[in-house]
């Protein structure tokens, strides 16, 4: 099964996520399909903390890609922040 999910990037005390399509199997920080976004929760107030390409989102979901529960709270986030 594909899902999309975040893979930890940045170092100790600062992290950093990518938004990721991967295999289910694969492990949290490894190989992954499509790199569709990405998520910093320690952005300050003049910096993007999250960016995520809804055309991609979109069509991984058509193909029937499962998002994972953060997925979906970052997703909601994002469009919130959008209108």
């Amino acid at each position: 099964m594909v899902v999309i999910r975040l893979a930890r990037g940045g170092a100790k005390a600062r992290p950093f996520f990518n938004i990721v399509v991967a295999d289910k199997r694969t492990r949290r920080d490894g190989r992954f399909i499509e790199r569709i976004g990405f998520y910093n929760p320690i952005a300050t107030a003049s910096e993007e903390s999250i960016r995520i390409a809804q055309d991609r989102l979109t069509y991984w979901k058509s193909v029937g890609a499962q998002t994972s529960p953060t997925v979906d709270r970052l997703v909601a986030e994002a469009a919130k922040k959008a209108v």
